[in-house]
């Protein structure tokens, strides 16, 4: 759906819940309260919603520092992720001011309530792709293997030539991981499109009539030459992944450097996923095994 189609739709008249499990790294649910609903009525069982919790993100400034004590009350391990949102009508200037405005007065009402929570903001717009890379910065906090993903990306990049790379979830177009160096929106931009690109062409030339799913498999793979001698790389890392790199012209005349270090990298993830699986079966297995020892 195109922004402009956004002005169409009803307003949030009952509670909806969306399940965001479209990679191995991203998964997590999205709960939209309508306005007028009090969800820290005695009658309403917000502790349900706060007890499994791990990120926070509502746009209501208004009731934001009821929702954050309540919720910190129900789950002192919650982290709060603020989206102040429709921000595309303002200038940048006043966009800054009234960041630093709704910051300092939640974080006076924290310091009023002797609380020490600590609170992030992200200023968004559908308009943009401000909201994608907000949700990337705030899905980066949930995943522990973040340092090894960044690290294994500055050894890929460094010994490739390549200038700047990212792992991207292709359904969502969220970046769960890219190098140390800064991040600038025109770049991101680029790399969602590309990722637009390469799934709609492959509907249409990459899926017979028997076939069905997301047009998106291990011999995935793309190349744009834009018109300042940049090349943009996409590879398949896995099912859900794929690596959407920046380089030079001349530097892209060694791709079988590239791409043999591309090699390296993937199975290094693999090994990465490995370990978070057998780390999770051997979580599992000792809870069962708890269990069947307090009987």
């Amino acid at each position: 759906m195109s922004p402009n189609e956004t002005l169409f739709l009803e307003s949030t008249n009952k509670i909806c819940r969306e399940d965001v499990s479209n990679s191995s790294f991203v998964s997590f649910q999205i709960w939209d309260f309508p306005g007028q609903i009090d969800f820290f009525d005695p009658t309403f069982d917000y502790e349900m919603i706060f007890r499994g919790t791990g990120r926070s993100s509502l746009s209501s400034t208004h009731r934001l520092h009821l929702t954050v004590t309540r919720a910190y009350a129900v789950n002192p391990d919650i982290n709060f992720e603020v989206f102040i949102h429709k921000v595309d009508g303002l200038s940048d200037d006043h966009k800054i001011e009234k960041q630093r405005d709704i910051h300092k007065r939640a974080n006076d009402d924290q310091v009023d309530a002797g609380l020490g929570i600590h609170l992030s903001f992200y200023l968004t717009s559908i308009y943009d792709h401000s909201i994608f890379e907000a949700f990337s910065k705030v899905v980066q906090k949930l995943i522990p293997q973040l340092p090894t993903l960044e690290n294994l990306l500055n050894i890929f990049i460094s010994n490739s030539g390549i200038e700047k790379a990212f792992l991207f979830d292709v359904v969502s177009k969220i970046y769960i991981a890219t190098d140390s160096s800064p991040v600038d929106m025109q770049t991101y931009e680029l790399c969602c499109d590309m990722i637009d690109v390469v799934i709609d062409i492959s509907c249409i030339y990459g899926l017979t009539d028997s076939e069905a799913g997301l047009p998106y498999d291990k011999e995935s793979m793309a190349i744009i030459h834009l018109n300042n001698t940049t090349v943009m790389y996409l590879k398949e890392v896995t099912k859900f992944l794929a690596m959407v790199c920046f380089l030079r012209k001349e530097s892209f005349e060694r791709k079988g450097l590239i791409d043999y270090n591309f090699h390296c990298f993937k199975k290094a993830i693999q090994e990465v996923f490995d370990v978070r699986v057998q780390v999770q079966q051997n979580r599992n297995s000792s809870v069962r095994g708890g269990g069947a020892n307090s009987l």
